[in-house]
């Protein structure tokens, strides 16, 4: 069957004994071949030609899948649909001599779901293993444990062009016990030059889907200078359809001399494959990821590259996916460099330095690692392997992502609470769509009719259909007008197939087809905003700001609509397609439908929630009735007769938000926080701490009895904190504090003076001098454990000694301020004894 012509010597094909003698060993290996080998094409022929069953070839991607398919075919000089065929989502191309079959990894997958043995199939080949997309990994795993348990007799072959080729082997290797073996084949047949053309101005880096302009006309220029410079077709490369209108309209003064081609995902098959096709005239094709492996380009000799990839990030928080533009990897640039050697020595314009080449990450970061997961976690739990655990996948899952995904399966109510797949589960899963998208597929046949559930659920997966229209309602009446024929006709496929998935036998009254009841009456902007929020009831929104384009999700994010938007002004919106760019507090809306309050409550019933509540707002308590759709509050009332734990738990909760100022703190609680203060320097952690943190943790235990009755701010000032900070320490303990720490001191002149605790480790005791004759050193408190400092004051009340040593006062302090201060104060005692002396706190009498 392998084509014997020269032309075909492909470096691949002098290590096929080597594979071959590899598979028949082990019925498992990895090829490693870059670009432009032959092994994408050449592989399968040869297997077909040793095996008797069916090869099934594995693709990431639609248009690699269709090419390698009518590649193989004509080396075999047949159509598509004879020896070789091919399936994709929406298409299939296979007939009864069929032996190679070229799919998706997303079809195979599904494919070992129905019929895990895989009957008839001889060989499984899963191309562009590196590329780490999810249904790659699943596909890989899955495979590797029917290998083990079901068809030993199976061949696995794991083919890549660049080299990981080790953690492939272990994924693929006996029982974990030996790796697979590896073989690798030489690289491409002809040498590329690397011409290293970074701009020469200042280029702000990528941010979210921005892509400074300066870039596009950069690469415009490197265009035409490789036009120029050298012979044979032009491949660019770029990060997204946007970027390849931009720059197709700076060379749009080439027009004459070349044709201008655009090459991406989120074109009709059609057009895909008339860029693949070579031209009568000299091209320059304008292509994304999707020409970097498995696709040769016929003509190109020249590549420029514009050094950037565009990729899938998701906020777990918000629910919210966002197109991130990143710097290329150093294998993804080899890559693409190689698609200028695949027939002729080539050249590669790479726009960038080449030491910032050096600093590039080594590989592209695997979609595990970042993508959402629901769709990958339903797939695990049908394959009866909920988490993943046991199987051979090439990185675990996250924790926190697979977490959020299983969250959003049990609302669906595709798991049950072990995360095992339910009966819904299964059948939402065969839909062949996001696990949101077949839901409301589902749900909205019941609703609308089959028909509008498949055609508004289309627009919605197919994103290549939509444009730049945010409205989604108005692209549905676009489409259903046919004004684009090729975009029509893709949408249409794909309507008749989710037609068919909603309306086969088991899936409940969907497979009726009928016209949805009432819901069938809905016009079409209520009966897209219906499914939009059967599928995403989070994103259900309300309009936020009198501007009108500011909306408040159901989720709890802020979202904007762009300027000019048609969308602008309408009060409620069922938000298809959000993101969030890295910085942005809120998110920006790309695709939404107008609906009313009525359709976003029969969408997002489950969420809707009926609350008595009693909450610190702002700066008070506020009770009332609350009807919520989400984050979004719908109807609302006073609560007359608020619970009172509700209440004393929502005052707790203001004086933590606002703090212990919100208490009265007269005189007579300071001294008691000070006091307990001072117990707890004195005997430790017996006594409590009594801090602005402390206090405010333990309020429910000393504040809340005091509380009763109370339902609003004012009646904070009202509690006598005093008498509820004792209750921090048991009642006996309680009961010594006045003995322990007093909050007055009697002297000898009779006297009861205020302790000053502020400073804990030091009570002090301001007093007159005279008043305290007659003292033979100072007291203790505590139990006798802290001497009184004594700030000993004048006649006037200055202070003029301070002491804790009584005894030595008397014996040499009390001489210098005696005759310092008995010139000045004549009228008042100044004993030459003050120990014996009798205390006074008056003036003496004149004399007459």
């Amino acid at each position: 069957m392998l084509p014997e012509a020269a032309t075909f010597d492909l470096p691949v094909r002098h290590v096929l004994p080597a594979l071959l003698a590899a598979l028949h060993d082990d019925g498992a290996a990895v090829l490693v071949a870059p670009p432009g080998t032959g092994k994408t094409t050449l592989v399968p022929l040869a297997l077909a030609e040793t095996l008797e069953g069916r090869i099934v070839v594995a693709q990431p991607r639609r248009i690699a899948a269709r090419a390698a398919a009518r590649r193989m075919a004509s080396l075999l000089g047949e159509k598509v649909g004879a020896t070789v065929g091919f399936a994709v989502r929406g298409e299939r191309r296979v007939g009864p001599r069929t032996r190679i079959e070229v799919v998706t990894t997303g079809l195979l997958v599904q494919r070992l779901q129905r019929d895990p043995e895989l009957a008839g199939v001889s060989a499984v080949l899963l191309d562009e293993a590196h590329e780490r997309h999810l249904d790659s990994d699943l596909a890989l795993a899955f495979a590797v444990e029917v290998r083990a348990t079901l068809r030993p007799e199976l061949w696995l072959l794991a083919m890549s062009a660049t080299a990981e080729a080790e953690r492939l082997a272990a994924v693929l290797g006996t029982a974990g016990t030996r790796p697979a073996p590896v073989i690798e084949a030489s690289s491409a047949l002809h040498p590329v030059e690397v011409v290293w053309a970074p701009p020469t101005r200042p280029v702000d880096p990528p941010h979210g889907l921005r892509v400074d302009p300066r870039l596009l006309d950069h690469v415009a220029a490197t265009v035409r200078r490789a036009l120029h410079e050298a012979d044979g077709d032009v491949l660019v490369f770029l990060p997204g359809a946007g970027e390849i209108a931009g720059v197709t309209s700076r060379l749009s003064g080439s027009r004459g001399e070349v044709d201008l081609l655009p090459l991406h995902g989120r074109q009709s098959g059609a057009d895909q494959d008339a860029a693949l096709r070579p031209g009568a005239r000299r091209r320059v094709v304008l292509a994304t990821t999707v020409a970097e492996t498995s696709l040769t380009v016929p003509g190109v000799r020249v590549v420029v590259d514009a050094g950037l990839s565009r990729v899938a990030r998701t906020d777990l928080a918000r629910g919210l996916g966002a197109l991130v533009t990143v710097p290329v990897s150093r294998a993804a640039a080899t890559q693409r460099a190689g698609r200028a050697g695949r027939e002729a020595p080539g050249r590669v314009y790479r726009c960038w330095l080449e030491a910032t080449h050096e600093r590039l990450p080594a590989q592209p970061e695997p979609e595990i690692a970042t993508a959402d997961l629901t769709a990958f976690a339903l797939q695990l739990a049908c394959w009866g392997q909920p988490d993943g655990a046991g199987l051979t996948l090439p990185d675990p899952p996250p924790a926190a992502a697979m977490q959020v995904a299983r969250t959003t399966l049990a609302a669906l109510g595709a798991v049950d609470g072990d995360g095992r797949v339910t009966g819904r589960g299964r059948v939402i899963a065969s839909v062949g769509a996001h696990p949101r998208l077949a839901r409301a597929l589902l749900d909205g046949t019941d609703l609308l009719g089959a028909q509008r559930a498949a055609e508004v659920v289309a627009l919605l997966s197919e994103d290549s259909v939509v444009g730049r229209d945010d409205d989604l309602a108005a692209v549905w009446r676009r489409l259903r007008g046919g004004t684009d024929p090729a975009v029509t006709a893709r949408w249409r496929a794909e309507v008749k197939r989710l037609r068919d998935a909603a309306t086969a036998d088991g899936n409940g009254t969907a497979g009726t087809g009928g016209s949805g009841g009432d819901g069938g009456r809905l016009t079409d902007d209520l009966a897209a905003g219906l499914l939009v929020g059967l599928a995403y009831p989070e994103r259900l929104a309300r309009v936020r700001q009198r501007s009108g384009t500011t909306y408040l999700m159901a989720g709890g994010t802020a979202a904007d609509l762009a300027a000019g938007s048609p969308l602008t002004g309408s009060r409620w919106l069922a938000v298809a397609v959000a993101d969030r760019a890295p910085g942005r507090r809120g998110a920006q809306i790309r695709l939404a439908a107008v609906i009313d309050e009525a359709t976003a409550r029969e969408a997002g019933a489950p969420t809707l929630r009926h609350d008595r509540e009693v909450v610190w707002s702002g700066d008070d308590v506020l009770a009332r009735d609350v009807e919520r759709l989400g984050a979004l509050v719908l109807t609302e009332r006073p609560l007359l007769q608020p619970d009172q734990e509700q209440l004393t738990a929502a005052l707790l909760d203001g004086l933590r938000k606002v703090g212990l100022d919100l208490l009265n703190w007269t005189a007579e609680a300071e001294s008691t926080r000070l006091r307990l203060a001072f117990c707890r320097h004195a005997f430790g952690d017996e006594w409590p701490l009594v801090d602005d943190a402390s206090l405010l943790a333990a309020a429910p235990q000393w504040l809340a009895p005091e509380l009763a009755g109370a339902r609003r701010r004012a009646d904070l000032h009202r509690v006598n904190v005093a008498s509820a900070l004792r209750r921090l320490v048991p009642r006996a303990q309680a009961a010594r504090l006045d003995e322990l720490a007093p909050e007055r001191l009697a002297v000898p002149s009779g006297s009861r003076i205020r302790v000053d605790y502020t400073d804990p480790g030091a009570p002090a005791l301001a007093v007159k001098l005279q008043e305290i004759f007659g003292w033979p050193d100072v007291p203790r408190l505590a139990d006798g454990r802290v001497p009184v400092r004594l700030q000993l004051l004048s006649p006037a009340g200055r202070p003029v000694a301070v002491t804790s040593d009584l005894t030595s006062f008397w014996q040499t302090g009390y001489l210098r301020v005696r005759s310092e201060l008995r010139g000045r104060y004549p009228r008042h005692p100044w004993p030459d004894d003050p120990r014996t002396a009798k205390p006074s706190g008056r003036v003496k009498p004149p004399r007459s």
